[in-house]
């Protein structure tokens, strides 16, 4: 079994190459998934597609100035997100991640960003 960090490690590479199905195996089957821009809960099923569409319309997307830390119960991420959105324009989306584990899975994940940073995805 993975200790937390190399959870995070394997969660985040496998978002990054855009292997959902490796994200699914990741995800507790019951895991809640929150966004403080939505302030409700989703299923790993709902955030997969998600993440799937991001995937696969945010070109060269990937994880910089990462900072991770190892909690008692699981880990914390703290990241920008670059890449180039479907309109053309260049995303920087500074976000933290904290997320629950139990016997090697994401059971609960809180993601805090700044949703200005995301209007280029929803023009």
């Amino acid at each position: 079994m993975p200790t937390n960090l190399e959870l995070c490690d394997l969660f985040f590479a496998a978002i990054s190459r855009g292997d959902i199905d490796a994200v699914r195996a990741i995800y507790a089957p019951d895991a809640v998934i929150w966004h403080n821009d939505e302030k409700a809960e989703q299923t790993p099923d709902r955030n997969l597609k998600v993440l799937g569409w991001v995937t696969r319309n945010i070109k060269d997307m990937r994880y910089e100035e990462v900072r991770r830390h190892e909690t008692p119960t699981g880990f914390v991420e703290q990241h920008v997100l670059r890449g180039v959105a479907p309109n053309g324009a260049p995303l920087e989306i500074p976000a933290c991640i904290v997320c629950e584990v139990r016997d090697g899975h994401i059971t609960r994940l809180d993601e805090y960003l700044d949703s200005a940073q995301t209007a280029a995805l929803r023009s």
